[in-house]
């Protein structure tokens, strides 16, 4: 008996599945290489530092072409890749993937703050597929166990640099003449169940730090 042969389903099949799915579905869904994930919720934190990074975007870029968008914003980065970020910004004019009227594929920077089930993969492989989209200039983590940002540039010659930043501190988005400063990022933390200044760093562990030297 000869086996059946194997059925291949097109990317664009596949992401046409994956819209209609996500326009039905009251959750959040990515796509990573033609698979479909659920997009857990955060904590509280997570979303408070969510919208404090929006809203300084936000103020910094009043009166200017470019804007800060929701997590509800779905970024294509390539044709089997989707996701949502927490806070993207976004310069007119916006490229529109041919089957998503809702999506965007030229962000100029993304914003993703860290939680402990997702951290490793956001700063490695999710990392490593941002930096392919060629309209991409800054992706800044933002850490919700202690006061820490970590920004990542790409210079005019195509260079990826690493700039971080606690208490005190500050990281400079170059491409969009903004500075975030840590301590109105993080101002309200404590208020709501996240660190202090003064809260220290957990431990990363060996994975985590592989993936922090693996840059450019």
């Amino acid at each position: 008996m000869s086996a059946a042969p194997k059925l291949e389903i097109s990317a664009e099949a596949i992401m046409l599945a994956y819209l209609a799915a996500e326009d039905a579905s009251a959750e959040r869904h990515a796509l990573h290489n033609g698979e479909v994930f659920a997009m857990a919720g955060g904590s509280t934190v997570h979303a408070l530092l969510a919208m404090e990074a929006g809203g300084l975007l936000r103020e910094g870029l009043k009166g200017r072409p470019c804007a800060a968008l929701s997590g509800d914003q779905r970024v294509h980065i390539n044709e089997t890749n989707v996701t949502y970020p927490d806070v993207v910004v976004a310069c007119p004019p916006l490229e529109r993937p041919p089957l998503d009227r809702h999506g965007i594929s030229n962000p100029t920077l993304l914003v993703e703050v860290l939680s402990p089930s997702t951290e490793q993969w956001d700063r490695g492989g999710k990392l490593r597929l941002y930096r392919t989209m060629p309209s991409l200039r800054h992706v800044l983590f933002i850490a919700q166990t202690h006061w820490h940002v970590e920004l990542y540039s790409r210079r005019e010659d195509g260079v990826w640099s690493l700039h971080e930043a606690g208490p005190g501190g500050a990281v400079h988005l170059v491409h969009l003449g903004l500075t975030i400063e840590v301590d109105a990022l993080y101002a309200r933390s404590a208020d709501f169940g996240g660190p202090g200044p003064e809260t220290p760093a957990p431990p990363e562990t060996p994975t985590l730090i592989a993936e922090r030297g693996r840059l450019p």
